[in-house]
């Protein structure tokens, strides 16, 4: 693992969410790990997580321009 890899696992060991803290790990390093390894999993096959849809617009593309006046 890079030093950079071993910071990002100790950073985001160090800033688990509520609802991973609640749940409780014995290994906060092990769960940040396979935290990040599932999201570069996702990021690198957008269809890899399963049962889940990842739509990708521009913000002009989503969301028309209003035609309103003040």
């Amino acid at each position: 693992m890079s030093s950079s890899s071993h910071e990002r696992v100790e950073q985001r060991a160090a800033d688990l969410l509520p609802e991973e803290r609640s749940a409780g790990s014995s290994d906060p390093r092990a769960q940040a790990e396979a935290i990040l390894a599932e999201s570069d999993e996702r990021e690198a096959d957008l269809d890899a997580a399963p049962d889940s849809f990842v739509e990708h617009r521009t913000a002009a593309q989503a969301a028309p321009p209003a035609d309103t006046t003040r």
